[in-house]
């Protein structure tokens, strides 16, 4: 049971993330998940599910309990709050909002059943949007439409029943029917990787112009945790201008995917080499031009994506 138990945990460990919205959480809930099923090993019964659905039971049960009284994770733009149009508004961060975490893509590559993963269901935009769900219909959508398990089985699952499950699960799809996956391009597209290559170089080099070229009219940048947030070229390259006017026209990036979404670590330059700024969460659309930007600069967010704190000179 050990070794059967221990080949899920990757595709927990993303299932757990949907559910919570953080990578932190995600992994105290698949750990505690391992733990229950082990001490609960001699009461398994392979007559009535599979490990996988028995962990899946496990861990979303889990997750469920985690998830009684706590606020959702939000992005700053869903915080209910307009779009900024103050470049120079102060940069408060708000740490008493638990914040969404973007997920490492590098944690899903050893996952032996990447068809489960559903790779689009690890977007930044539709975890964000998982969060505004009450917790049962964010479980029911994620069993149902992801792990594409039966309405009986997620009955069986959640102690509950079909007729439940198929009304939860209408409201889940109601609820996140203008969450706008379909114009969000795989971030191994020839034509993302030509435009995340153009927007990386004029980023290193503070070209706003060129980096405002590359943006849909509406592109929408925010900061998390700091609570404001961007929309339009205008307002994003002024307040991009700031930035560089205030920490340099030199800097490096460290190449990442994050969420299934193309990525990248900032260093800005020091005396004494290069320091980590931020880590950039971008979504492409298929045309090409980039419609947000989510910039994280986070510690536990660095720590998740083992990003050095500086670079050599």
């Amino acid at each position: 049971m050990t070794l059967s138990v221990e080949a899920h945990r990757s595709e927990l460990l993303a299932h757990c993330y949907r559910m919570l919205g953080s990578v932190d959480d995600a992994e105290d809930v698949v750990q505690e998940t391992m733990l229950r099923a082990w001490r609960a090993r001699d009461s398994y019964d392979p007559g009535r599910a599979s490990p996988r659905t028995w962990l899946y039971r496990i861990a979303t049960n889990a997750c469920l309990t985690a998830l009684a009284g706590r606020a959702r994770r939000p992005l700053p733009s869903g915080l209910g709050a307009p779009p900024s149009d103050d470049p120079d508004a102060p940069l408060t961060p708000s740490f008493e909002i638990p914040w969404l975490q973007p997920f490492p893509d590098a944690r899903l590559a050893d996952d032996p059943a990447g068809v489960v993963i559903r790779r689009r269901s690890l977007r930044l935009a539709l975890v964000a949007a998982l969060q505004l769900l009450p917790p049962r219909q964010r479980a029911v959508l994620l069993l149902r439409e992801v792990l594409e398990f039966s309405a009986a089985e997620v009955a069986d699952l959640l102690d509950t029943s079909v007729p439940a499950v198929n009304s939860a699960l209408q409201r889940a799809r109601a609820a996140l029917s203008e969450v706008g996956e379909s114009s969000v391009a795989e971030p191994d597209d020839s034509t993302v990787r030509d435009t995340v290559d153009r927007y990386v170089r004029a980023f290193e080099i503070a070209d706003v112009d060129g980096l405002v070229r590359l943006l849909t009219a509406d592109a929408v940048l925010e900061m998390p945790p700091v609570p404001l947030w961007y929309r339009g070229r205008d307002a994003y390259g002024a307040f991009l201008r700031r930035v560089f006017a205030m920490r340099g026209d030199f800097w490096r990036v460290v190449r990442l995917e994050a969420n299934t979404q193309p990525a990248f670590a900032a260093y800005v330059r020091t005396e004494a080499g290069f320091a980590l700024h931020t880590l950039q969460v971008l979504t492409v659309t298929p045309a090409g031009p980039i419609s947000r930007n989510v910039v994280f600069q986070d510690p536990a967010v660095f720590a998740d994506f083992a990003l050095p704190p500086t670079l050599a000179a």
